[in-house]
């Protein structure tokens, strides 16, 4: 086995590297979440990282790596005597991959033994083996979001907790945990990234003698590793024993009063939500002293700290781009630097600051635009709230705040104008955003994004994708029924179709021994016919054999392969209508989004149509191709039906078990290539769901049409908000 890379072998990184460390001298800090593109040497920093931990000692025989001088007393392997053997032993790296089940990472009682033996036998998870050591996700924005919280809440508490099949286990769990990602492949939910405590951004270098130091480096090490690790072992060594002493050194750092107060005004500055950051903050400067040698934290320790632990929460909504803003941070800090408190409104609320927001800033994220003078007042049914007007809206390179479609407001806030008449095909250009008006009751504004329609898949899938949008076979749900196990039960036992099973079981062996009674001998058959009370055992008696274990079969909910052909040619920029289109697609995104789907995009205009974004997680980067789409031309409707069937003939190969879910958004008119009838062949069996987008008094009634040659549902613009409509696949 190849030794890891050397930690102090890495080239740059420094943000990457000194969050790890203080991660490692304060595993309280809450784990490091690392963000960058492929390629850039996060899986190798990480895996570096556990050779510098310090040695554990651990009760011998322990499968919960008990510390001897602190064994814990809720140990499932325990109690464990004071002089009870014991050793030295690395901290362990666990790696948890994306396929692993709850039952891999939490543990999980042996039903098979407990049916057989009549004993409680728990297998230990991976939060188990990861006990005093780290643990490592890698692409943790594609493990399922259940899996996510599990993780964090083990973190977060130290202890790890099963409960089910009526038996309860905990067991301590205190683990450095690292997540690693790659944002083209999805963001994950803002909630979960704020249960980090320090989320690192890194990208490759941009420097030329740094890319050939890296590029010298790794040659060296894949020629000689042995050779290559030698040379970094005094390195290595000073930074485990820094690790060690700064560790030790935590419990008798001081947080001053004046230091938490410069830390509470940065989180109000900045915009935080909740007490987390600060909480994080605290602890983050209190390592930063520690790893310094200090016995006190100073006002550096909290700026470093503050630029580690808060860039990443201010993400409001879960379209927002994210990232860093480096000018609010320097702001919050500048004026958390001065000696007053920031102004407090009268009525007693947030402070603010007197000139507004910062430039760039635009308006809140789901508050109203500057021309919306409505305020969308949310469900009283316990429902999630239907997005406000102006929610996700992105910036533009001028700081200007810009519609849901995508494009800047006049600095009046009104609208662009249209010179295009009524079935003229537009140019190619960005069309431009009206202004969204008071919204009226069953049609669909411009630029206000609202809660549309459930669009499901009515037929059960088998739950290949855990989700929020068709119903599906799963792990987790409503129970319809029972089946036999393959192999190791995976799921909850059905108790009452097991006993079943095994009622069956005793009654046909019970037959089997009347029939073979009927031909031995007379004595053999009278004592066959003694009394229950003469005999071993009692007739009634029934004993549960592993054969007959069933287990529950769950009804939940998948997500899907949602897939928006959207009609990008002039007919649609006609008055301002592709505005409308971009803010109720931006509205089916959202809702994507919260329904855990992949999702993809095609359009079609011109003579030809185009695959703007592959199918994928990341949803903000769906937004973002639907700001830029250009509009004009003719329309070739049979090109885009056709590009989405040659999609989802891909992503069948590629994931059978996510099923699409087609969305076309047009008129309906076909002005280039063949009758799009003649393509309704190749999505056969593909539920589709057509948006129509014709208006006016005078409608030709084409997209129904379509509708009727792909058998798809037929959803008019107009009426695309909250209603639920369920297609057979």
């Amino acid at each position: 086995m190849l030794p890891a890379y050397p930690f102090s072998a890495v080239v740059g990184l420094d943000d990457l590297r000194l969050a790890l460390l203080l991660t490692a001298v304060s595993p309280a800090v809450g784990g490091v979440l690392v963000r960058g593109e492929k390629g850039t040497a996060k899986s190798t920093v990480v895996r570096a990282l556990a050779g510098l931990l310090p040695e554990v000692d651990v009760v011998r025989g322990c499968r919960f790596a008990c510390d001897p001088a602190a064994p814990d007393p809720d140990c499932p392997d325990g109690p464990h005597e004071t002089e009870a053997p014991h050793g030295h032993r690395p901290a362990t790296l666990v790696e948890l991959p994306v396929g692993a089940t709850e039952d891999r990472v939490v543990g999980t009682l042996d039903i098979q033994r407990a049916l057989a033996d009549g004993v409680k036998a728990y297998e230990p998870g991976l939060l188990a083996a990861a006990h005093r050591g780290a643990l490592y996700v890698d692409e943790v924005n594609l493990l399922p979001d259940h899996l996510v919280d599990l993780l964090l809440d083990a973190a977060a508490m130290g202890r790890a907790h099963v409960e089910r099949d009526g038996v309860s286990v905990k067991h301590a769990a205190r683990f450095l945990l690292v997540g690693t990602m790659n944002p083209e492949e999805g963001e994950p939910r803002p909630q979960l990234v704020d249960r980090f405590g320090l989320v690192v951004t890194v990208a490759a270098p941009r420097n030329a003698g740094q890319r050939a130091e890296v590029v010298r480096r790794r040659l060296a090490y894949e020629a000689d590793p042995a050779g290559f690790t030698a040379r970094f072992a005094d390195a290595e060594r000073a930074l485990a024993r820094r690790i060690a002493v700064a560790r030790s050194a935590v419990p008798g750092v001081t947080l001053p009063d004046g230091e938490l107060d410069r830390i509470a005004r940065v989180c109000l500055a900045y915009g935080v939500d909740g007490m987390r950051a600060d909480i994080v903050v605290a602890r983050c400067a209190v390592a930063l002293a520690a790893w310094h040698g200090r016995d006190r934290v100073t006002g550096d320790d909290v700026k470093d700290a503050a630029r580690l632990a808060l860039p990443h929460r201010r993400r409001r909504d879960p379209l927002d781009p994210p990232g860093t803003d480096e000018q609010r941070l320097e702001e919050a800090l500048a004026q958390a630097d001065s000696d007053d408190d920031p102004p407090t409104p009268p009525d007693g609320g947030a402070p603010a600051p007197d000139d507004g927001p910062p430039p760039g800033d635009g308006p809140p994220p789901g508050g109203p635009s500057a021309t919306d003078d409505s305020t969308s007042p949310g469900p009283a049914d316990g429902r999630a709230p239907e997005p406000e007007a102006g929610a996700g809206q992105p910036q533009s390179s001028a700081g200007q705040p810009q519609s849901s479609a995508g494009q800047p407001q006049s600095s009046a806030g009104q609208p662009g104008q249209s010179a295009d008449q009524p079935g003229d095909p537009a140019p190619d250009r960005r069309d431009e955003s009206p202004t969204s008006g008071r919204p009226q009751p069953g049609t669909v504004q411009a630029g206000t994004a609202f809660r549309p329609r459930t669009l499901r898949i009515a037929a059960r899938g088998e739950g290949g994708h855990a989700g929020r949008r068709s119903p599906a076979y799963a792990r987790r749900g409503r129970v319809v029924g029972a089946r036999v196990p393959h192999g190791r039960l995976a799921g909850a036992p059905h108790l009452p179709a097991t006993l079943r099973a095994a009622l069956h079981r005793a009654a046909a062996h019970r037959a089997t021994d009347h029939r073979a009674a009927d031909h031995r001998p007379a004595d053999h058959r009278a004592a066959a016919h003694r009394p229950a009370d003469h005999r071993a055992g009692h007739p009634g008696d029934v004993v549960v054999q592993p054969r007959d274990l069933r287990e529950a079969v769950h009804v939940g909910r998948e997500a899907n392969l949602v897939l928006f052909v959207v009609d990008a040619s002039g007919s649609m920029a006609a008055r301002r209508r592709m505005t409308v289109v971009k803010t109720a697609v931006l509205s089916l995104l959202r809702d994507a989004y919260q329904r855990r789907d992949r999702i993809g995009m095609i359009t079609f205009r011109g003579s030809s149509a185009e695959q703007v974004l592959p199918p994928t997680s990341s949803h903000e980067v769906g937004v973002l191709r639907l700001a830029s789409l250009r509009t004009g031309g003719r329309t070739p409707l049979a090109a885009g039906l056709r590009t989405a069937a040659a999609t989802i003939a891909t992503e069948r190969r590629r994931d059978p078990r996510r099923r699409p879910l087609l969305v076309v958004v047009t008129d309906g008119r076909a002005t280039s290539g063949p009758d799009p009838a003649t393509v309704a062949g190749a999505l056969a069996g593909v539920a589709t769901v057509v948006v129509d987008c014709e208006s006016g008094p005078v409608r030709l009634g084409l997209a129904r049409r379509l509708a009727a040659a792909l058998d798809a549902d037929l959803v008019p613009l107009d009426h695309l908000e909250h209603t639920t409509i369920r297609r057979a696949a």
